[in-house]
């Protein structure tokens, strides 16, 4: 895993990433009458989520490879939660009191055509989890439910959104994940993007602007062939 440090010691990650996936409500919005055909059958009761292993992870700046059967890669820009005190099955009251603080990530993956059990090899590619270098103690943070986020490509903003609207919330996704596996100090949380993430290609420079949190930006390059 790469050498991630935060500016304000001693967090520092612990090469654990739990995305939460499909965690806005335009999601499944979007989804309509499909969210309640097989093999879904309706929303899910329990949280949408996906791992990201240490090969995923990158510092500020970071680089993203477009394989030549890709041409795109899809751009979610979420809030990622840093975990600062052990944490087991806490309640979501007491959520925040187990969060370090915040930064921004740029969470990459390949397009699919559909969400159910989303390919590991769209999502898992080396380099696709960029973390910004800034970080937001919880304590300066008065609402991370409520802070504005901005996308641009080559310079020009592409999507204004917000950390609003999630299925599940800072404090509810910190307890749902603490109820069934023990969250340590430097593990991480993604949010999840919202709907409409941005597509970048080869060529293209992708920044992420989080109020209050952080930036982190993505180079885009041509995977080399092998």
């Amino acid at each position: 895993m790469p050498d991630l440090e935060f500016a304000h010691p001693p967090f520092r990650l612990s090469g654990t990433v739990v995305a939460a996936l499909l965690n806005h409500e335009g999601d499944w919005e979007l989804l309509g009458a499909t969210a309640h055909e097989a093999p879904h059958k309706g929303p899910p009761r329990l949280p949408v989520l996906g791992v990201r292993p240490p090969n995923t992870l990158a510092g500020p700046s970071g680089c993203w490879a477009v394989p030549a059967d890709a041409q795109e890669i899809v751009a979610g820009a979420t809030l990622g939660i840093v975990i600062g005190r052990p944490a087991c099955r806490i309640a979501a009251a007491q959520a925040r009191a187990v969060v370090a603080g915040y930064v921004a990530v740029a969470d990459g993956s390949l397009p699919v055509d559909s969400h159910y059990r989303p390919g590991l090899r769209q999502r898992a590619r080396d380099g696709l989890c960029v973390i910004g270098s800034g970080f937001a103690p919880q304590a300066a943070v008065a609402d991370p439910d409520a802070l504005q986020v901005v996308v641009q490509v080559d310079g020009q903003v592409v999507q204004r959104a917000d950390t609003a609207h999630r299925v599940r919330g800072v404090d509810r996704l910190v307890a749902d994940v603490s109820a069934f596996m023990t969250l340590v100090p430097g593990d991480l949380l993604l949010l999840g993007p919202s709907p409409g993430a941005p597509r970048v290609r080869a060529g293209q420079r992708l920044a992420v602007s989080i109020a209050g949190v952080g930036d982190v930006a993505v180079q885009v390059v041509a995977e080399e062939a092998r």
